[in-house]
């Protein structure tokens, strides 16, 4: 049952990191202006961590948990002006700390139940928050210029 429910909320979790990379991809494309070369090439290599993270969770759910990875994507959200994309994306990147740390503590509640897999789960999950809270900081940054 605890694996159930930790392979629910990683499957959430990718359907989350779908919708982003998406997201980033498309948005990437909708930027313009003076200092739009710069955020649309960081808005793309957050897309591909994203896509890593995907990959990640995949073979977590799949390899790991013997569970199916989610091939579903989260409802994408649109914006138009570069505040917008910012905005929308670092509300999303905030969300995704969130999922991760609720998965990271069910994953400890549930280590004596699954001693093989319980380091793989949490380094990786460790992993994707880091990536996350980066992706935080640099859309604030972003956002204040």
């Amino acid at each position: 049952m605890a694996n159930e429910d930790i392979i629910k909320m990683l499957n959430e979790a990718l359907e989350a990191e779908h919708q982003a990379m998406v997201q980033y991809l498309s948005h990437a494309e909708l930027v313009e202006g003076l200092n739009a070369e710069p955020i649309m090439a960081r808005l793309k290599e957050i897309a591909s961590d994203e896509a890593k993270h995907q990959a990640l969770l995949r073979e977590l759910v799949g390899s790991y948990l013997r569970g199916i990875p989610s091939m579903k994507i989260a409802q994408a959200k649109s914006a138009k002006t570069i505040k917008e994309i910012l905005e929308v994306n670092l509300l999303d990147e905030k969300d995704a700390v969130a999922l991760y740390t609720k998965i990271l503590q069910k994953v400890n509640d549930e280590k004596k139940n699954m001693p093989y897999v319980f380091w793989r789960l949490e380094h990786a999950i460790r992993h994707i928050i880091m990536d996350e809270q980066e992706h935080i900081m640099e859309l604030e940054t972003l956002l204040e210029r």
